[in-house]
């Protein structure tokens, strides 16, 4: 908790505190009160306890040790693609996705008055996602742990020429002035997120599409990811996301994170996954959830 900028302390002291007090409804996020994350977990569990950790690990933590009943996490971006080391940490986190929720992410330009400014703070996935505002502006981007508490250390650091992209209501909760709203560049700008829980979901209790997440090993050899893939196509199975990812410094195999819409049970799904356990190594199912938005 001390690696939050003070303006930031009090209000993570007061969630922490209620979450500690019934931790079946906690619901961790990364980031300081303010952030883009606090707000998909409200949406996400309205009837939830809104839990801030540090980074993702503390997140996915407090929910394996039983401190948060979930979690919500980042996953990708519309416009900067895949959320840092996520595909990394949802495997070796021993967790299960359990939901996805989509918002439209607008970051508001904040300081201590209104400039000029010159240098702003904010998580580097939000710095990337303005990076051409902010070179018009000549601001220099610097990186910090999350959106909302790149606003508080920017009112805890009180230079007037330090700015930062966070939510607008960061600025409300630290004292800041908004200088611009939707500095994004893409006003397009959205962000899928996932809920994580100890357990799987039961996939008898979806009702209409669902998604199913999975990850598996190729070997670095002609063709082995093309026979891995045959499965889908000939099963008509849509697969709406395919992203590989190196795991250990050997280079020998290669891993993929995998998104298809469908669940275990029905029969093309079932086919096209007992084909790729045929062709490729370690598969694993991270999730199978209702889907929120229709792919296609």
């Amino acid at each position: 908790m001390a690696s939050y900028p003070k303006p930031a302390l009090a209000l993570v002291e007061a969630m922490t505190q209620a979450a500690a007090a019934d931790p079946a409804r906690a619901v961790a996020f990364q980031g300081a009160p303010g952030a883009n994350s606090h707000r998909a977990a409200n949406e996400m569990a309205p009837g939830g306890l809104p839990l801030p950790c540090f980074s993702f690990e503390d997140a996915m933590d407090a929910v394996r040790e039983g401190q948060a009943g979930m979690a919500v996490i980042p996953i990708e971006n519309s416009q900067h693609g895949r959320v840092a080391d996520i595909h990394f940490l949802l495997p070796e986190s021993g967790l299960s996705i359990v939901g996805e929720h989509f918002i439209d992410i607008h970051a508001a330009l904040m300081g201590l008055g209104h400039g000029p400014f010159t240098a702003a703070y904010s998580h580097p996935q939000a710095l990337g996602q303005s990076r051409h505002y902010l070179r018009n502006k000549g601001i220099i981007p610097l990186s910090h742990a999350d959106t909302a508490g790149a606003a508080a250390y920017v009112a805890e650091l009180g230079d007037p020429t330090i700015a930062a992209l966070a939510p607008r209501i960061a600025a409300e909760l630290y004292g800041l002035d908004v200088v611009e709203d939707n500095v994004e560049d893409a006003h397009d700008n959205t962000t899928r997120f996932v809920l994580l829980a100890r357990k799987p979901l039961d996939v008898e209790t979806i009702d209409g599409p669902a998604m199913t997440t999975f990850i598996f090993e190729v070997r670095n050899i002609p063709a082995a990811l093309y026979k891995a893939m045959g499965g889908f196509a000939t099963n008509g199975i849509n697969m709406t996301k395919l992203e590989s990812y190196q795991t250990g410094a050997s280079f020998a195999a290669t891993t993929f994170f995998c998104d298809v819409v469908g669940k275990p049970g029905e029969r093309p799904l079932d086919l096209a996954l007992e084909e790729l356990a045929f062709f490729a190594n370690n598969l694993r199912i991270l999730g199978t959830y209702p889907q929120t938005r229709a792919r296609g």
